[in-house]
């Protein structure tokens, strides 16, 4: 099993920043990416970034790009997401997750960001 703890949301006004840390702990060997997600209210989870296990693939969606970096740090098997000039519209419950290839498989419990205007 994995087990995925979120933090470092908060409530910050529209153009400021927030980083987002994801714990992993459990068996980890066959994780082969990691992923941030988010929901906002009434609407569907959407996928935010994502990075490979060796760091060489990373993605994100259209929306962030330019705005936000995923990175890892592997010796303390930490994900962030670095969030700059954030907006109103990135306000949501943002929960990170991890792949054993193909979907993801594990989720954490989530940590809430609102970003006021």
């Amino acid at each position: 099993q994995v087990q995925l703890v979120e933090s470092g949301g908060g409530l910050v006004q529209a153009g400021g920043s927030l980083r987002l840390s994801c714990a992993a702990s459990g068996i980890l060997f066959s994780i082969t990416r990691m992923g941030w997600f988010r929901q906002a209210p009434g609407k569907e989870r959407e996928f935010v970034a994502a990075i490979s296990r060796s760091g060489g693939i990373i993605d994100y969606v259209d929306s962030v790009k330019g705005r936000f970096t995923i990175s890892r740090d592997s010796a303390k098997m930490t994900v962030y997401l670095q969030m700059n000039s954030l907006k109103p519209e990135d306000t949501a419950v943002y929960y990170c997750a991890a792949s054993r290839g193909g979907g993801y498989h594990y989720w954490g419990q989530g940590t809430q960001v609102t970003v006021s205007s």
